[in-house]
């Protein structure tokens, strides 16, 4: 393979409590796309707010190379955002972003560092995409901007993945673009044993992939039960729209799962619960309205014994938690 003549810099800015691996999966493509090419084509520089150490999700912390007031010239930018989202301290990074946008520069979002362009309003207009979890409070916070439940995005000049080893989707994409080639990108692919995605590639999250679900009148009654979770169907409509008595499909299903047809469907509404508990804002009230329950106090009485606590000292626990954590990482 002819060695393309230029060399392209990376510039990934991870903020406090980045994705370890979502680094990882974006660095180690372009190095072994060096090593295929047998040339320094590709160069990963890492930025911070202030530079030195940042802690990342794992409590290991990384040596960033500049802070971003000394950043060398970058071709493009990426952030490799925390979880959580922090609520302040992003004014410095915002103001950065928009002018490496204003410079022209592409740019774009790993996890949740799509939800910190958008932020920024550098997305508006934009496909993008994010993390699954994160997907239904990016598309409430910001309107304007076009979420997908892809694995990653290539809009113009905005590049989003969805986080965990998404990025080497992402990635490994990028490389058959100039200077790169579908060569490249197939020979990186292999030596880093991942088969592409590719943009058409969706998270899920359902019980139909978890539990490798395969008959054809299960994986229907599923589908029908993940897309009915506000206004949930009785179990006769399930029978009847998947085509199959209702004895005979509560038989299937015991076979299936070692539980009831209703207990499936009661654990997909409370998982999508818990969900709208711990990762958005949403009051006890919309959330139940939001799944299918009649009230909070119906919601609580179902979430409790599943998760070993009501939601409410449930979304406690998890702020408390995040709190701490965000403390030892101060």
């Amino acid at each position: 393979m002819a060695p393309p003549k230029q060399t392209l810099v990376f510039g990934f800015v991870v903020v406090p409590n980045f994705s370890l691996i979502a680094l990882s999966a974006c660095v180690d493509p372009l190095r072994i796309a060096n090593a295929v090419l047998g040339r320094a084509t590709y160069r990963s520089v890492l930025l911070s707010v202030d530079g030195g150490l940042v802690v990342s999700s794992d409590g290991i912390a990384v040596m960033t190379q500049h802070s971003l007031s000394d950043a060398p010239p970058l071709d493009v930018v990426f952030v490799i955002g925390p979880n959580p989202i922090p609520k302040r301290g992003l004014r410095a990074l915002t103001l950065w972003l928009k002018r490496m946008a204003s410079l022209g520069l592409p740019l774009g979002g790993i996890d949740t560092g799509s939800y910190l362009m958008a932020q920024a309003g550098l997305l508006d207009g934009y496909r993008c995409t994010i993390h699954w979890e994160d997907h239904e409070a990016m598309v409430e916070q910001f309107p304007q901007v076009i979420v997908t439940p892809h694995f990653f995005e290539v809009d113009r000049d905005r590049y989003t993945c969805s986080g965990g080893v998404a990025p080497l989707d992402l990635m490994t994409y990028l490389l058959t673009r100039s200077p790169g080639s579908r060569q490249l990108a197939n020979e990186v692919a292999n030596l880093l044993v991942v088969e592409r995605r590719s943009l058409t590639d969706v998270q899920t999250v359902s019980i139909i992939h978890q539990e490798r679900v395969t008959h054809p009148v299960a994986v229907e009654a599923l589908r029908l039960m993940e897309a009915n979770v506000s206004e949930p169907l009785t179990m006769t409509e399930i029978a009847t729209f998947a085509g199959m008595p209702l004895r005979s499909l509560q038989r299937l299903f015991r076979q299936q799962f070692s539980k009831s047809a209703e207990r499936i469907y009661l654990d997909i509404r409370l998982t999508h619960a818990r969900i709208l508990v711990r990762r958005s804002d949403k009051s006890l009230r919309e959330i139940a309205q939001e799944t299918g329950f009649a009230s909070p106090s119906h919601l609580t009485a179902r979430y409790t014994p599943r998760f070993g606590a009501p939601p409410q000292k449930d979304r406690a626990n998890r702020e408390i938690g995040l709190a701490y954590k965000e403390k030892i990482l101060s």
